[in-house]
């Protein structure tokens, strides 16, 4: 007897389909993700690409944005580099960035580091820190150019009392004072914020890397060096970025304590690209604040 002859399964589709790749499944997630990406990046194409370009284009013709622009070539750029005030105005905020990027920087990683190692009271603290965050800037302008007037603010109360270092002090109409005193206000109100960011970033760094330190007999110091700085490092970029963006489109302290301008030393790069036009095409001769004076 003698047996039957066996036949083999056709393989089926499953088993005739290839595995894919490491390679193919890393090509096949980035092109989901650029699909993901793509309704964002056309928006931001359409509002941010769209001005930028145009405004490249315009710079090159003579256009008061209501009759049809004529082709000048040149000649704005031509006066751009020859603008003394433009240069300021570059200066100036470099100065504000270079202030900006070391004091309240510091200041907030040393407050959240001495928050951090408080037990009991630190969400009041917190919001102590935070609340000159929440004003708005003209009401903390105006809170600093009250305190700081040399007729009736903290200059006043000293002379009362028979001390007269600030006797003439104008801290806003000084054009050596103006800059440095509109950067402490805009950082009296700014640091907190910083602190509380730095705060929950190192509340996110693992507790047993502390340990591991205290272990191996590391001193506050030593901790805040190899420990905090290493475990808050995207929080400190994230940080350093919003502060050069926020540096470099200063406008409002600046406009608000001194009246801004463009011939003005204390002047920033927003307030010189906003600043009033004469009638000429050119910009107009700034108006500067004055402390008020008792009649």
């Amino acid at each position: 007897m003698t047996a039957a002859p066996t036949t083999l399964a056709e393989p089926t589709a499953r088993e005739e389909r290839k595995p894919i790749s490491r390679r193919g499944r890393r090509r096949r997630s980035r092109l989901v993700a650029i699909a993901f990406l793509l309704p964002a990046l056309a928006l931001n194409l359409l509002v941010i690409g769209g001005p930028t370009v145009s405004s490249i284009v315009y710079s090159f013709t003579d256009w008061n944005g209501i009759t049809s622009p004529e082709f000048t070539g040149l000649e704005n750029w031509t006066n751009l580099v020859q603008d003394e005030s433009f240069w300021n105005a570059i200066g100036h905020n470099f100065i504000y960035l270079l202030i900006f990027l070391t004091v309240p920087l510091a200041m907030g990683l040393l407050g959240a580091f001495m928050l951090s190692r408080i037990r009991r009271g630190a969400g009041l603290f917190r919001v102590l820190f935070f609340i000159p965050y929440l004003l708005v800037s003209v009401i903390t302008a105006q809170i600093w150019r009250n305190i700081l007037d040399p007729e009736f603010g903290i200059a006043s109360a000293l002379n009362a009392i028979g001390i007269h270092w600030l006797d003439g002090v104008y801290f806003f109409a000084d054009e050596n004072l103006a800059l440095y005193s509109v950067a402490f206000v805009d950082n009296w109100h700014f640091w907190g914020f910083l602190v509380v960011l730095f705060l929950a970033a190192m509340q996110g760094v693992d507790a047993s890397q502390y340990e591991a330190a205290r272990i191996d007999g590391a001193n506050a110091w030593h901790e805040f060096w190899h420990v905090v700085l290493p475990g808050i490092r995207p929080t400190l970029t994230f940080a350093l970025t919003i502060i050069a963006i926020g540096s470099l489109l200063v406008y409002d302290y600046p406009f608000i304590l001194t009246g801004g301008g463009r011939r003005a030393p204390r002047t920033s790069l927003r307030s010189w690209s906003t600043g009033p036009r004469s009638s000429s095409g050119t910009r107009a001769t700034p108006r500067r604040w004055r402390s008020r004076s008792r009649s």
